[in-house]
């Protein structure tokens, strides 16, 4: 959803395909292509040629072909990733996962692993939706992301990975931002403030924070507690000095704190003669 494959993904082609292409037939229909015994650089080859013409499909197809028969070949390690990428290329993320995956339970400790990993990853990131709508594509994508920069720390793809998590959690955050305000203009404000307080606690290095510290200092003056709405302001101008969302939980705490001084002036008895 956020950016496309990068540029050392799709270098990563070349590892997978040093065979000479080999003529093949085409005037079938998308992903039409039926079942042909055939040796397995022919298949490989004619695969290859679908995916640099940008028949994805077809070549996913014929990568999958060189799994079914030609299991035991060194080449069918190689077509596993290969189906896996053009899948992702044709956006069909549920089979670039499967055939990802399926290379990872046949060859764990292969040096393509990593790479595995990381298109796992991409087709959960280029599934996530905006805030409004349900989040569980955008937590399989920080799980997947965090799980390749476990393993592979070291890797080519662990840093797009890294880079990549630190989106999605800004993500993830803005979405409980997105209930936290929906509750808050309902009146609701112990709701508002649990999800205003996991933004602070789960997601601290977020652009989201500074606003989550103003909105629980509203929060926590709606609720009669202007002692933790200072708390929340003092920490939001300790951090975040010279923000918008400081100025505004100041004017905020400054006005609380005329009204209650109002009230106390008002509730205090008449001195006696």
């Amino acid at each position: 959803m956020f950016t496309s494959l990068p540029r050392f993904a799709l270098l990563a082609l070349a590892v997978f395909s040093m065979l000479p292409l080999a003529a093949c037939s085409s005037g079938r229909s998308k992903g039409d292509i039926p079942y042909v015994a055939r040796d397995v650089s022919t298949l490989y080859a004619n695969a290859k040629r679908y995916l640099d013409r940008g028949r994805y499909l077809e070549a996913a197809t014929l990568f999958d072909e060189v799994e079914r028969q030609h299991p035991y070949s060194i080449w069918a390690r190689r077509a596993q990733l290969m189906s896996a990428f053009s899948y992702y290329l044709d956006a069909d993320y549920t089979k670039s996962i499967a055939s990802a995956q399926r290379f990872l339970a046949v060859h764990p400790g292969n040096r393509d692993a990593p790479y595995a990993y990381y298109l796992i990853a991409l087709c959960y990131y280029e599934q996530i939706s905006d805030v409004t709508r349900d989040q569980k594509i955008t937590q399989q994508a920080l799980d997947a992301l965090g799980e390749l920069a476990r393993r592979y720390p070291g890797s080519r793809y662990a840093a797009d990975a890294r880079l990549k998590v630190d989106l999605v959690r800004d993500h993830l955050a803005g979405k409980e931002m997105e209930i936290g305000r929906f509750y808050e203009n309902r009146g609701e404000w112990i709701g508002a403030t649990l999800r205003f307080r996991r933004v602070i606690d789960e997601y601290q290095t977020t652009t989201h924070v500074p606003e989550a510290l103003m909105r629980l200092t509203e929060s926590y003056l709606a609720l009669g507690v202007p002692a933790e709405a200072k708390k929340a302001a003092a920490v939001l101008g300790a951090n975040y000095p010279g923000t918008i969302w400081y100025e505004r939980a100041y004017k905020l705490i400054e006005r609380n704190g005329d009204v209650r001084e109002k009230r106390e002036k008002r509730q205090k008895p008449p001195k006696s003669a």
